[in-house]
C-alpha cells in the first residue's frame, strides 16, 4: 500500500522522532525473556524524553496482564501505555451493537469483553469471536464450529499466524482461522489489530504526533511494518522475532530502517 507521505531513511539515532510505538512479542521480549539490550534501549528512550507506547496483537492477555509482565521484567508501564488488538475488537462490537458472542479466547480476554458489557458464552450468539486462545479445549472449538455451520459470523482479534517464542513459532489466531476454514469453509468477516491503521492512528491523533515524528518498531512485516506503511509513519524492522533478511527480498512493505534488535537503536 502506498504511503501517504514520502519518508526519508532513518539512522539508528532516530533523529527527529518524538514517539515510538513498540511491538512486544519478538521485539522487546521472547516468551519470558527480554531481548538482550531491550531494557537499556527503553532507558535511552526515557533519557531522550521520547514518548513510547507498547502495542500487541496478542489477545490472550489483558492490559493489566501486560503491565504486570512488563513490571516483572523491570519495565515501567501503565495501562495507558498499552494498545491491544482486543481494544479494536471491543470497539467494533460496540459500534455494531453486538453484545451476544461466543468467545474462543482466554479468561483474560473474556474479562475484557465482559467488562465492556459483552457476553462471551451466549447460547445464540450474533458473532463467534476468535482470539489467541492459549487455554482452548476441543469442546470450545467444536461449539464454535457448530455455530459457524449455522451461519453465525466469525470475527477475529488479529491475523497473526504464529506467536514467536524462544522455541519457535506457536499457533496463533491465523492458524485457528485456517482450522475453522478447513472445517466449515467460513472465513472471518472482520479482523482487528495490526495491520489495521486505526490501531496506531487513533493514538497518534490523540497525542498530536505527525507521521514524520513517529516510528513503529516491530518484528513482523505483514502486521507491524504494514501498519506503519498504511499510517505513513517510519517503519523499523527488528530481526529478533519472526522476520528474516530473506523475507525482505520479496516483501511488499517498505522500511525506514532494519536492525538486528532494538539494542542497536538510539546509540
Amino acid at each position: 500500500m502506498v504511503r501517504e507521505i514520502v519518508l526519508s531513511q532513518l539512522d539508528s539515532k532516530l533523529t527527529d522522532i518524538k514517539a515510538v510505538y513498540l511491538d512486544l512479542d519478538g521485539t522487546i521480549y521472547l516468551g519470558a525473556e527480554l531481548i538482550p539490550g531491550a531494557l537499556e534501549f527503553l532507558h535511552r528512550i526515557e533519557s531522550r524524553g521520547m514518548k513510547r507506547f507498547f502495542l500487541s496483537n496478542n489477545s490472550s492477555c489483558s492490559k493489566q496482564d501486560y503491565v504486570s509482565k512488563l513490571h516483572s521484567l523491570g519495565i515501567e508501564a501503565s495501562i495507558e501505555d498499552i494498545l491491544l488488538s482486543t481494544d479494536g475488537l471491543i470497539a467494533g462490537l460496540k459500534d455494531a451493537g453486538i453484545t451476544e458472542t461466543f468467545l474462543v479466547g482466554t479468561e483474560s480476554m473474556a474479562e475484557m469483553l465482559q467488562e465492556s458489557g459483552i457476553k462471551t458464552a451466549a447460547a445464540q450468539p450474533d458473532v463467534v469471536v476468535l482470539g489467541y486462545d492459549t487455554e482452548t479445549t476441543y469442546e470450545r472449538l467444536t461449539t464454535a464450529t457448530m455455530h459457524l455451520h449455522r451461519g453465525i459470523r466469525l470475527w477475529a482479534s488479529h491475523p497473526d499466524v504464529v506467536c514467536p517464542s524462544p522455541q519457535g513459532g506457536l499457533p496463533d489466531v491465523g492458524a485457528f482461522l485456517a482450522l475453522f476454514k478447513a472445517t466449515t469453509g467460513v472465513e472471518a468477516e472482520r479482523i482487528f489489530g495490526k495491520p489495521n491503521r486505526e490501531m496506531l492512528s487513533h493514538s497518534m491523533d490523540e497525542s498530536g504526533y505527525k507521521p514524520t515524528q513517529v516510528a513503529m518498531i516491530g518484528d513482523r512485516l505483514y502486521t507491524d511494518i504494514e501498519m506503519a506503511n498504511r499510517v505513513g509513519c517510519h517503519a523499523i524492522l527488528v530481526l529478533s522475532g519472526e522476520a528474516t533478511r530473506v523475507d525482505l527480498d520479496s516483501a511488499p512493505q517498505t522500511t525506514s530502517l532494519v536492525v538486528d534488535s532494538v539494542a542497536e537503536l538510539l546509540l
